[in-house]
């Protein structure tokens, strides 16, 4: 296929957003509008939306002559036979799972413009050089389960099975459900081991909202990511004692939520000062009256920057500072706004998560650049292939393409949500912003086709 006729394929818009819109009848969330798609969405992993959904994605794509599997995670495999089918398909796909309050692009676009770009190679009778394959990846989110990107992880190698199918369900809380006992109730405990050496990938490309305000910003169409910051996750529990609110002076209280917050302010002091991000999205406290001061807090804590080595600081400065702030020390000016305590707490941390920064495949990039400059009009800057049109950018958020990298090129696609909003119902992304992500998407994965058949 010449160059000519790569930049000349488009998929059909209106097509793309009756997927996203149809599916997201499955598991709708909060209103943020008045309009019957201004609602955000609440599909949960391995919920009864969540399997209407994939019931939609094996049908759809089977009924485009895919050949569909799905493994021991639940990861669905679609694959479109090329003209050699003795190599790996390149994959496209995201994931179809939300967050409980979450909006209508985060990852479904991902999955619904690799459908489209089946329908589309469908529509135009073009034949790849080798398959190529459209996945939705199991709880990528997280929340459910809580292991984000923990199906892709398995499919890595770097998460056992074991421990996968063994999460318990946090949401609803009284919920007593695994991944394995979801995954046999729904009908998705596929026989195909979850592994990179069972379902190889030549190559990755992921489609995604930005879930940050840059394009939107900077008026930018498409963001080429070239890797994802790295993070660590930590749980932070500190023991204080219980107390009468009223009859316990304050230098005499080990007041431990006192002292989380302490430490919550100090974190985000040390992360501002060295370029990092820090964030606390789960607290819990006892015994939880109004009259007795908490003796007992546990409080997650989310470290992220573009660099290893600077997460690794941050993590060394926060532990630094706890331990000060539970001794009663004034780090980092914390004890300037209340009055110290002669009680000390205690501080432990465990270690939930860690994800190194990601760097993807520069074949992989170069396809997603030149399919966005012919989108966009071309022009470049500094010789990178950049025009006004788009930008080079580092994911601010963890993805399944981190796990996939590890195994194969991978690359990923940002397009603008309105606002930088994500993981909320107002999440949104025009359908000129979608359609030109699905364009985006279809043409990098051609490209990178035929650069396999060059090799």
């Amino acid at each position: 296929m010449s160059h000519e006729q790569l930049a000349s394929i488009k998929i059909n818009q209106d097509r793309l957003m009756n997927d996203i819109h149809t599916t997201c009848e499955w598991g709708k969330g909060e209103p943020w509008g008045d309009g019957p798609t201004e609602t955000g969405m609440s599909r949960l992993s391995l919920s009864d939306t969540d399997k209407q959904a994939r019931d939609w994605f094996a049908e759809t794509t089977t009924s485009l002559g895919c050949k569909v599997h799905t493994d021991q995670m639940g990861n669905q495999f679609a694959i479109r036979p090329g003209l050699s089918n003795d190599e790996p398909p390149t994959y496209a796909g995201s994931h179809l799972d939300t967050q409980p309050t979450g909006g209508r692009y985060d990852g479904i676009l991902g999955v619904t413009a690799a459908v489209e770009m089946l329908r589309t190679l469908n529509d135009n009778w073009i034949e790849t050089n080798y398959p190529v394959g459209v996945v939705n990846w199991t709880n990528e989110e997280g929340a459910r389960f809580p292991m984000s990107m923990v199906s892709s992880g398995v499919w890595a190698g770097s998460v056992p099975l074991e421990k996968a199918h063994n999460l318990k369900s946090v949401i609803p809380s009284n919920d007593t459900a695994t991944m394995k006992s979801e995954l046999e109730r729904i009908g998705y405990l596929g026989k195909v081991p979850a592994s990179y050496k069972s379902t190889p990938m030549a190559a990755h490309f992921e489609l995604h909202i930005e879930q940050g305000p840059i394009l939107e910003a900077e008026n930018r169409r498409v963001g080429v990511v070239q890797g994802v910051q790295a993070y660590k996750w930590f749980t932070v529990t500190v023991r204080g004692r219980d107390s009468h609110t009223g009859a316990t002076s304050f230098q005499h209280r080990a007041d431990a939520l006192l002292t989380s917050a302490k430490m919550i302010l100090a974190s985000h002091k040390i992360a501002t000062r060295h370029k990092a991000l820090a964030s606390t999205g789960i607290l819990g406290l006892k015994p939880g009256s109004t009259n007795t001061v908490p003796g007992f807090v546990k409080f997650s804590l989310d470290i992220r920057a573009p660099l290893d080595e600077t997460v690794e600081a941050v993590e060394k400065d926060c532990r630094q500072a706890f331990e000060a702030i539970a001794a009663g020390e004034n780090a980092y000016g914390v004890n300037d706004l209340c009055h110290p305590s002669d009680r000390q707490c205690s501080v432990e941390w465990v270690t939930d998560f860690v994800s190194p920064a990601t760097h993807f495949h520069d074949d992989c990039i170069s396809c997603v650049q030149q399919a966005g400059s012919d989108l966009c009009g071309g022009g470049e800057v500094n010789g990178k292939g950049i025009g006004a049109w788009g930008k080079l950018m580092t994911s601010g958020a963890g993805h399944d393409s981190v796990y996939t990298n590890k195994h194969c090129p991978t690359s990923m696609i940002f397009v603008p949500c309105r606002d930088g909003v994500s993981h909320n119902p107002a999440e949104y992304s025009s359908p000129d912003q979608c359609g030109d992500g699905a364009n985006v998407l279809m043409g990098a994965v051609l490209r990178y086709d035929r650069l396999r058949g060059q090799r």
